[in-house]
């Protein structure tokens, strides 16, 4: 972890600082370190900040407050990322209005249970253009929408909690885009409109692969996506839930595993997200034996470009059908 930590840090930091020296004149030069430093954002996203803001980076509750501040410093919030993915994601897995990964713009249907309108019949092509964009959301405006609507819920509570963290989010986003635009902006000699359009390719890269790994865990043809009663309720056992409605890939390749924090183990981290997921390849087959023992769902892909593949295939499936079977949580 501390080897990813500082790899990610430095491919996130050291190409928008190369590009702040000067030293760089070609606009294709430009383009590359901002791109390059967009994988280092997303690599920051799913292999630093996800761990220390469930709280398993380390043993030391010191450092996992510490490095939560990481995705602060690309431009998010550890406070409302740890509602939404920690509470809400995690809790309510692919449950319509529960869980926030799959509550989209009208534009995109991710659940069976969300009314049809015409232009999903299209969002299989559309929607990974969307992808590419939805950092942008974070570095804007998603913080401070999430942060009223999870304070009205009374998902954050204490004295002064929303107007500190209001404050928090205006301060860390400036220094944010003080980092990612300002420096370039005064210090090299690309014109504003190059580093306007180099930013936007840095979260294009970052936003699609962060997006690409986490919808595929979970909006896939073989998911469950079940539906709460009228008092909130879902039936059946949490674990089972889990089991039922997310599914892993690439099992067997253990560089691109390194590079995404381990979130093709899915399975296995949404079971046991209070370990590291430098752990989950071991776990693996002990939790996929298990589960072929009580004979409960473990869902899996070959590769990531299966993966992918099933992932478009649902996209369609939810765009021109009605409604997909819910599958019971009875088991």
């Amino acid at each position: 972890m501390v080897i990813k930590t500082i790899v990610m840090l430095s491919i996130y930091f050291v190409p928008v600082l190369l590009v702040s020296s000067g030293l760089l004149t070609q606009t294709w030069q430009l383009f590359a370190c901002f791109i390059l430093s967009g994988f280092g954002m997303a690599g920051i996203g799913m292999g630093i900040m996800h761990d220390a803001i469930h709280g398993t980076y380390s043993s030391n509750l010191k450092i996992n407050k510490l490095l939560s501040y990481t995705l602060n410093m690309v431009g998010a919030n550890a406070t409302v990322w740890k509602v939404q993915h920690n509470v809400l994601h995690h809790s309510y897995t692919n449950i319509h209005e529960g869980d926030d990964d799959i509550n989209a713009p009208f534009f995109l249907r991710f659940s069976p249970n969300v009314k049809k309108n015409k232009l999903h019949s299209y969002q299989h092509w559309y929607t990974w253009f969307f992808y590419g964009l939805s950092t942008l959301s974070w570095v804007t405006t998603k913080d401070f929408i999430r942060l009223n609507r999870y304070y009205k819920m009374g998902l954050l509570k204490g004295k002064n909690i929303y107007r500190n963290t209001v404050l928090k989010i205006v301060a860390w986003k400036i220094a944010y885009y003080l980092f990612t635009l300002g420096l370039p902006l005064i210090f090299s000699p690309f014109s504003f409109g190059e580093i306007i359009l180099a930013f936007l390719a840095l979260h294009f890269v970052t936003g699609l692969a962060i997006s690409l790994v986490f919808q595929t865990a979970h909006i896939m043809p073989d998911m469950a996506f079940p539906q709460a009663d009228e008092e909130g309720m879902v039936e059946g056992e949490r674990l089972v839930h889990q089991l039922a409605t997310t599914c892993n890939y690439s099992p067997k390749s253990r560089v691109f595993s390194w590079m995404i924090g381990g979130l093709n183990y899915q399975v296995e981290h949404h079971l046991f997200p209070d370990i590291c997921h430098v752990h989950y390849r071991k776990i693996a087959s002990i939790v996929q034996s298990t589960a072929a023992e009580y004979q409960l769902p473990y869902y899996y892909k070959k590769t990531f470009f299966h993966a992918l593949k099933a992932h478009f295939k649902m996209l369609h499936q939810l765009g021109t059908m009605e409604a997909v079977p819910v599958k019971s949580q009875n088991h």
